[in-house]
């Protein structure tokens, strides 16, 4: 018997969560894990990142990342060591791949084939987050709630108080 492990064979867990993902956390060099939505695709999860696209620094040019995936109650069940490759246009991956995420895109405007072309144009990323190494499950994940301040967005503005026309009356 041969001593080497094959690295294509994924935990089922990690299989399972992968076939299920729609959102994922993506944390580059110890930094921050951003929150992106995600399309599974043959055991590893497609991610697109750049301009008018959602936004994950460092992911596009990095060969590894740490991902951490949400079960059906919606806490995380595991986090893993990916593997990840940056598809780009013209080759085969590419031509496979990008089409399929531009269909799942959601408030996309035109139609997926305009999406991918935008992709192309602007230098937009559609990376490939393959498992790659031991993943950490159950009582091994971190106990606490792993939550952080905001950061900062322009999207952010100041709410006004309601309006009211009539008096209300406390009860």
């Amino acid at each position: 018997m041969s001593d080497k492990v094959d690295e294509r064979v994924t935990p089922p867990l990690v299989d399972e969560a992968v076939k299920k993902a729609a959102v994922c956390w993506v944390g580059v060099d110890d930094g921050p894990a951003y929150a992106l939505w995600c399309l599974p695709l043959d055991g590893a999860l497609l991610v697109v990142t750049g301009p008018g696209e959602q936004a994950a620094p460092g992911l596009a040019d990095c060969d590894a990342a740490e991902v951490t995936l949400r079960g059906d109650h919606g806490g995380r069940i595991v986090t893993w060591p990916a593997r990840v490759t940056r598809l780009r246009p013209g080759t085969d991956e590419w031509d496979a791949a990008a089409p399929l995420v531009a269909a799942k895109r959601l408030n996309a405007s035109g139609s997926a084939t305009d999406l991918v072309a935008r992709w192309a144009a602007e230098g937009c990323a559609v990376n490939r987050l393959t498992p790659a190494g031991t993943a950490v499950t159950g009582a091994d994940l971190p106990a606490g709630a792993l939550t952080e301040q905001p950061r900062p967005a322009s999207a952010v503005r100041v709410v006004r108080k309601p309006f009211r026309l009539h008096r209300v009356r406390r009860r």
